[in-house]
């Protein structure tokens, strides 16, 4: 018995299509979501900025805005007598300043104005002290010698009961950038030192600068520009007969400006030499050199510990003896 042979069957050949329609529905769905990430709805975003704001403040719509420091002080005192306070409380002005002249300590009372006599003014900052009978001398003789050049604006002259100042512009005294005593300026510094050598009164020299950088192998700085400055003064005062132990020579470099170094006047004003006669003649060094020599052991070392308990018992007022040391 033969068999019968089945018709085959159609072959179908888009069984792809169904594999490719899910992955482009999955590639749809998936694009969707990131689109959906990305995006930011604007109301519900406010709708919860807003609602994160009012949680974390009060209901007052003053808080919205931040409180200055009045306010703050003014709340505070409501607090503490149940009164709200309606008196403005002044404020500091925190601008920055602008460059403005740093003032020293006032060391003067007696001002010698332009050609005229000395005019008195008022300063309570000073201590008080018993004047000092040298002191008044020395600003009658300097004013004497000194008028021309305090006509000139070329010296200043102040003084009170503790200290005379004799100013000097640094356009009379040195170059710029230089520390060397011109040639003109030898005779008034002599006539200084003419006064000076007469009292025993103690000699501080001091230098200024103005702000502008130096930078030499001499002078690296201000500090060594000022400091050479005013050593220099305090020689030619020697030469001229002024005992060295009472002098000393001090540079303030640019750190002690009486003007705005901003401008040139101010730079002029502040580039300077003071000659500081001290009224108090006691002094923590003696004033002559032979006198330590004579005092010394004969081995001629002494301790410092030895050296610093003597001053210190001296000071007090008790008998000191004096150990020398192996």
């Amino acid at each position: 018995m033969s068999r019968k042979k089945h018709a085959e069957g159609h072959e179908n050949h888009e069984r792809w299509l169904v594999s490719y329609a899910d992955f482009i529905t999955l590639l749809f769905a998936f694009f969707v979501v990131m689109y959906a990430m990305s995006s930011v709805n604007e109301g519900k975003f406010r709708v919860l900025s807003e609602s994160m704001a009012s949680a974390f403040r009060s209901a007052d719509p003053h808080s919205a805005r931040p409180m200055m420091v009045a306010e703050l002080v003014g709340v505070a005192a409501s607090q503490s007598t149940g009164k709200p306070s309606s008196t403005p409380l002044a404020l500091p002005d925190l601008r920055p300043m602008p460059s403005l002249a740093i003032q020293r300590a006032p060391r003067s009372i007696v001002t010698m104005a332009r050609g005229d006599n000395p005019t008195t003014k008022t300063n309570t900052g000073a201590p008080e002290s018993k004047a000092d009978p040298n002191l008044a001398k020395i600003v009658a003789k300097l004013h004497a010698y000194l008028s021309e050049l305090i006509k000139a604006d070329q010296v200043n002259l102040r003084s009170n009961t503790l200290w005379v100042e004799v100013e000097i512009k640094n356009n009379l005294l040195f170059d710029s950038g230089s520390a060397i005593v011109n040639k003109e300026a030898e005779v008034p510094l002599a006539e200084i030192a003419g006064v000076l050598r007469e009292v025993p009164n103690r000699i501080q020299v001091e230098g200024f600068t103005d702000n502008r950088p130096i930078n030499t192998p001499v002078y690296p700085s201000n500090w060594e520009l000022s400091a050479a400055r005013s050593a220099n003064v305090v020689n030619l005062l020697m030469k001229n007969g002024v005992r060295p132990e009472r002098m000393s020579a001090v540079g303030y470099g640019e750190f002690q400006p009486i003007a705005d170094n901003n401008s040139e006047q101010g730079r002029v004003q502040n580039r300077r030499v003071v000659i500081v006669i001290l009224g108090n003649t006691e002094t923590r060094y003696p004033v002559n050199a032979n006198e330590v020599n004579s005092t010394l052991p004969a081995s001629g070392h002494s301790s410092p510990s030895s050296s610093r308990s003597a001053e210190a018992s001296s000071m007090a007022g008790t008998p000191v003896v004096k150990k020398s040391t192996p």
